[in-house]
């Protein structure tokens, strides 16, 4: 990482990437703080639901809000936003949109929707082959990964819901 545009891009990500995660911290802290504290049941105050979220949230808020000073640091100086936004035109970016798209279908439709076993391995299926084929700097060849991603994903399916069925005691959909 010794090209001066990719260092200004990476300080602006992550300037960008510290102050969202510092306001998703002071956000978690303050929904914790909200919580019911359960005093009239006789709950002990170190036992409130809230105390392990807020605790959290309180030092995510302080690693992103090191995160941003750090870049903010680095960068003066530096002009424009010109590098930054150009990190949103790459090829990495348009991966993290399919990974968030594939996420959104797969917790918003897909789980609910079939059974979770068969929700989970469709999804898992769908990432293999999208990322190993279609989005990969070198592509492996389909039939290899279809076979490959359809091994993973009847795994996956399988044992993801036997853990939380049997190991966590969860009801899935």
């Amino acid at each position: 990482m010794d090209d001066p545009r990719v260092q200004r891009r990476m300080n602006r990500a992550d300037l960008v990437t510290g102050c969202v995660l510092a306001g998703l911290g002071l956000a978690i802290v303050y929904v914790s703080w909200t919580m019911p504290r359960l005093e009239v049941r006789g709950i002990h105050p170190a036992t409130v639901p809230g105390l392990v979220p807020g605790l959290l949230g309180l030092i995510l808020a302080f690693c992103g809000a090191a995160l941003a000073i750090k870049a903010f640091r680095e960068g003066r100086g530096e002009g424009g936003w010109v590098d930054f936004f150009s990190l949103l035109r790459s090829a990495e970016m348009g991966r993290l949109a399919v990974v968030g798209g594939l996420a959104l279908v797969y917790a918003l439709l897909l789980v609910g929707l079939l059974p979770f076993w068969l929700a989970t391995a469709l999804f898992v299926f769908v990432f293999i082959v999208v990322f190993e084929t279609w989005l990969s700097p070198s592509p492996k060849p389909l039939p290899r990964s279809l076979l490959w991603a359809g091994v993973q994903a009847v795994l996956v399916g399988i044992v993801v819901t036997l853990v939380f069925q049997n190991g966590f005691l969860v009801r899935l959909p």
